[in-house]
């Protein structure tokens, strides 16, 4: 019998809760261990997933042998954590960004592909179902929002933070798709909205982000060839053409799954286990266009 794979959690805030952990907790090819500073959030998670490997310093961890790791901590901690995991050897999974600031993205990846480590992002819409069917239709025209009810803020963190989502999803959607415009408004609380149009060989993808919507909400539409499909936060699904068609999540769908989660989670388990390296070059072009996305926004 193959041995479960050694993976330390690092970081254990909200997104390792709420989407990685009710995932990565119940497999039975996994043991898991939690890396965090605070020992009162070591001793709860440790309870509720049964985990006895518990460190508050990622050196401990190493030391106890990891054979994979996903990164959850704080964005202005990934540069020191990734690096130090690449450096060990350790194939690594980061929540988006890899980093805030172009510097540090280039140099990770950099690093990674230098030693051969592998390095992926945590771009789970590239691995939500109703997304990646959506993307096998091949249509000519793809719009995404992703909107906030009332949160304008800084204009690199709403980029790098969220809206990387949606230039991601755009590539993804529409590969190859790279002539790129940028509009926006800057505030004076921050970046309000924010438009990035792709286009190239009579393709358009259009992502729009607006911080002042009074709603929070995610949409997805893929259109053309006489038909168009919507997808509301990734559980809805409407087929427009001569008829109209819903298609809701089913009740035995996990969010995990809806939401891509568990399709990442696979995706990376699996290639550590086949020994296949991962590379970042492709999500590397992501946080280029985010750089530049926020070069022209902040002037």
């Amino acid at each position: 019998m193959t041995p479960p794979l050694r993976v330390a959690v690092i970081g254990l805030g909200d997104i390792a809760r709420k989407a990685y952990l009710p995932v990565l907790g119940p497999r039975p090819d996994v043991t898991l261990s939690l890396v965090t500073r605070s020992p009162e959030t070591l001793a709860e998670l440790g309870a509720t997933w049964r985990v006895e490997r518990l460190h508050a310093q990622l050196d401990t961890a190493l030391a106890e042998g990891v054979d994979a790791a996903f990164v959850h901590a704080a964005t202005s901690a990934h540069p020191a954590i990734v690096r130090r995991l690449i450096e060990a050897g350790v194939p690594t999974l980061v929540d988006k960004p890899i980093a805030d600031t172009a510097a540090q993205n280039e140099e990770l990846v950099d690093l990674a592909e230098t030693r051969g480590v592998s390095l992926m992002v945590g771009f789970n819409r590239r691995h939500a179902p109703s997304y990646r069917e959506a993307a096998a239709l091949n249509r000519p025209v793809v719009l995404m929002q992703k909107n906030r009810a009332a949160q304008p803020d800084d204009v690199r963190r709403v980029v790098f933070d969220d809206f990387i989502h949606v230039v991601d999803t755009l590539r993804f959607m529409a590969p190859g798709v790279d002539h790129a415009t940028v509009r926006g408004r800057v505030g004076r609380e921050g970046l309000e909205h924010v438009m990035l149009t792709l286009s190239a060989d009579g393709r358009d993808a259009v992502g729009l982000m607006n911080r002042n919507s009074g709603a929070n909400e995610e949409t997805l539409e893929v259109s053309g060839r006489g038909g168009k499909r919507r997808i509301v936060d990734m559980a809805q699904v409407i087929d427009q053409g001569e008829r109209e068609e819903l298609t809701r999540r089913g009740d035995w769908t996990s969010v995990g799954r809806q939401r891509g989660f568990e399709g990442l989670c696979d995706a990376f388990l699996s290639a550590v286990r086949d020994g296949r390296r991962l590379s970042a070059l492709d999500a590397l072009e992501t946080h280029r266009l985010c750089e530049r996305i926020v070069e022209e926004l902040a002037g």
